[in-house]
């Protein structure tokens, strides 16, 4: 059959591939370190999975409206109202597939031929596809290692031109765990106002940071934000759901009225069960929150620490998420088992063959030169994992 250049142009996901050929290595009976999916370790607390049993034993097992259950959107609502000081109302919140489906409705409702999408590398890996699929061009901006990989201000007005439709901001960042502060998001709100941009602010990681970091919703930061920003987020990180598939987005009522209609046509509506999943998320006890994010705070202080002694390995501190991206740029052109490291792809694969250390190449995020490794394993997987590593580039 003919497949459309529309379906051919689009890339696999890079991390899901990495992913499935750690997996072939360890149905071979290869013990892998795997550091590639960016997914909690954890299980889902224990009175979520309760609610979702209830909701099957009460038959709510049915179609629910395109957009969501509404108790789930009132919960989402006031959840920005009271702790993001970002007045949503439940008529303003589309509960999608998973926040991939929901940024797929906004670039989809937003954005088409002729339109330029602005996406500040190192980027998610699905941005620039996702963006290929509204037949919009994805215009992609380098950002520097020693600003933390954040845009400035500079970089996004240099980088407007009159085809400029949206720009996709990702605080904290995958693959990155850079956090912009609120000022650093005023100060790109200001250029945002100053232009016809809209912005697609991706939050997904919003209550996983670290120290003294402060996360600020983008929406909430300046005056005509809010008119100008549609946030996504969802349950998945923050409550180890990635499998549950609930997200949202959140912004004017046209563009939240243009993603139901497009919904209902796609995919109808959430999972009703994970719908009432993640409304116990929401509403629920919150310690389970922090009980995953003070074992990330260990993980990650390790995971820096133990990079850094590595000959050749550098890295900013992450200071939200969960990944560690560093720099391989000190042992390109060197041999790491048997081969000849030349770039990120080979370093990985290196990684993978010699070390049996499964990581994902900087250059599906936009950022040749460096690797994403992610720090929710196990401690005892994290520790065996870089020692292999370190065995491998030290030539040990």
């Amino acid at each position: 059959m003919k497949i459309t250049p529309r379906a051919a142009r689009i890339e696999p996901s890079a991390t899901i591939a990495a992913a499935q050929r750690a997996r072939q290595l360890k149905a071979e009976g290869v013990h892998v370190y795997d550091f590639t999916l960016g997914e909690p370790d954890f299980t889902t607390p224990e009175h979520i999975c309760d609610a979702a049993r209830v909701a099957i034993a009460k038959g709510q097992t049915h179609y629910t409206p395109s957009s969501g259950i509404p108790e789930l959107r009132r919960a989402v609502a006031r959840r920005y109202r009271e702790t993001l000081d970002v007045p949503y109302e439940p008529n303003q919140v589309i509960v999608s597939n998973g926040a991939k489906h929901a940024i797929h409705n906004v670039l989809t409702a937003l954005c088409g031929p002729g339109d330029e999408i602005i996406i500040p590398a190192p980027y998610w890996v699905s941005y620039s596809e996702l963006a290929k699929l509204t037949d919009a061009t994805p215009r992609i901006i380098a950002t520097r290692e020693e600003n933390a990989f954040k845009m400035t201000p500079q970089e996004l007005r240099g980088a407007i031109t009159p085809r400029s439709r949206l720009l996709m901001l990702n605080s904290p960042s995958n693959p990155t765990g850079s956090v912009y502060s609120p000022d650093e998001l005023r100060a790109l709100g200001e250029v945002v106002l100053a232009s016809d941009l809209v912005v697609m602010s991706d939050e997904i990681y919003e209550q996983l940071i670290y120290g003294d970091t402060r996360f600020a919703a983008f929406a909430a930061l300046l005056p005509g934000l809010f008119e100008r920003t549609v946030t996504v987020s969802g349950v998945s990180k923050t409550y180890a759901m990635t499998g549950w598939r609930i997200g949202w987005a959140a912004g004017p009522s046209d563009v939240a009225k243009a993603m139901d209609n497009l919904q209902s046509q796609e995919t109808s509506n959430p999972c009703s069960i994970s719908q009432h999943a993640a409304l116990a998320a929401i509403e629920g006890d919150q310690s389970c929150v922090k009980q995953m994010r003070d074992e990330f705070t260990r993980r990650r202080r390790f995971v820096i620490d133990r990079l850094r002694q590595i000959p050749g390995l550098s890295l900013a501190d992450p200071d939200g998420a969960f990944y560690a991206f560093f720099s391989v740029r000190g042992v390109l052109g060197k041999r790491l088992g048997d081969r000849v490291v030349e770039d990120s792809v080979g370093f990985c694969a290196a990684a993978l063959d010699s070390a049996h250390v499964a990581l994902v190449p900087g250059l599906a995020f936009g950022a040749e030169g460096y690797v994403r490794m992610s720090f929710a394993a196990d401690m005892s997987e994290l520790e065996a994992g870089l020692a292999a590593l370190d065995k491998l580039v030290a030539g040990r």
